[in-house]
């Protein structure tokens, strides 16, 4: 089912989707891919949204900095100062957090307005990035496919190809907050990773790879997330064909329980201590699954190069129950 959510300023429309199945009704948008809405009972059966979005679509334009449950890219994450290098040849990047890219540049894949597509259960997104764009090479074709299976779990699965060799970072900068309101920092996590990647002051990796044991970054048990979080985990089974389940996020007021599967190395965790009016800081906690921050400069961390005649292909699956 689609609507009309709004209009950008040079008459550009903005359609929302709803799907529903399992008693999970979600909404996404074509302008940025963004899940606005995530509505699922607690323990006791009473529905609530439990992701962060605005109402209307002037709030994404008016406040486009936290990403609320954009599909984020070319490259999610940090790219330090702007540039990396590929085949021999340096790349020079729009930069919008300070010297460095984040999340794409200026005018990511978050700002843009997708074609949609009804699936089975379901929608897939589409558009061409064209070579160039935010400084990005090559001509990159872009699918993202949202789906609702017979459990009610949401599960976002990306493909892209380019006629040049680039780099492809995707993810979801989707908000959780089981409560449905308030701060979420009482939330309990439980993440599969053993290690981090430490960041200098402007949250780019040093290129460590740090062991969890004995620090805050241990979440190998779980335990209340609480603040000051923004920083890549290292998953445990590394890069696999399919998705395999690495966190989970419960909320012992509610019961409501949400999983992350996926198929990525790394999971960027943001307890959202930044968040500005109409949201406080800590009211939703970012779980983004993807390859590591910075990684066109790390050439030990798992590889982000695409080349022609390659497939790039990312799943991750979010599922809800209670307890």
């Amino acid at each position: 089912m689609s609507e009309l959510f709004g209009t950008l300023s040079d008459g550009t429309p903005v359609h929302r989707w709803t799907l529903e199945r399992a008693g999970v009704r979600v909404r996404v948008l074509s302008y940025g891919g963004i899940v606005q809405s995530v509505e699922v009972p607690d323990r006791d059966g009473r529905t609530a949204d439990v992701v962060l979005g605005f109402p209307g679509l002037d709030g994404y334009r008016e406040h486009p900095e936290p990403y609320l449950g954009a599909l984020v890219g070319r490259y999610a994450n940090r790219i330090a100062g702007g540039r990396f290098p590929l085949d021999g040849r340096a790349y020079a990047l729009e930069p919008n957090s300070g010297p460095n890219t984040l999340h794409g540049g200026e005018r990511g894949f978050d700002k843009r307005v997708w074609d949609v597509e009804p699936v089975e259960h379901g929608l897939r997104l589409s558009r061409v990035s064209p070579d160039g764009e935010e400084g990005f090479p090559g001509r990159l074709e872009v699918t993202a496919t949202y789906t609702l299976d017979a459990s009610g779990a949401l599960r976002i699965a990306y493909e892209a190809v380019t006629d040049a060799p680039t780099v492809v970072n995707l993810s979801n900068h989707t908000y959780w907050n089981l409560s449905g309101s308030g701060h979420a920092g009482g939330h309990e996590l439980r993440l599969a990773a053993s290690r981090y990647t430490p960041v200098d002051a402007d949250l780019i990796p040093t290129g460590a790879l740090a062991e969890v044991s004995g620090s805050r970054f241990d979440f190998r048990t779980a335990r209340k997330v609480g603040s000051g979080y923004d920083h890549n985990f290292v998953l445990d089974k590394g890069v696999t064909e399919s998705a395999e389940e690495v966190a989970e996020l419960y909320d012992p007021a509610s019961g409501r329980v949400v999983t992350v599967a996926t198929t990525e190395p790394g999971l960027q965790l943001y307890t959202a201590d930044h968040l500005t009016s109409p949201f406080a800081p800590g009211d939703g906690i970012a779980l983004e699954t993807q390859h590591f921050p910075d990684s066109p400069n790390h050439p030990d961390f798992p590889s982000t190069e695409l080349r022609p005649g390659g497939v790039f292909r990312s799943e991750t699956v979010y599922g809800f129950s209670v307890r």
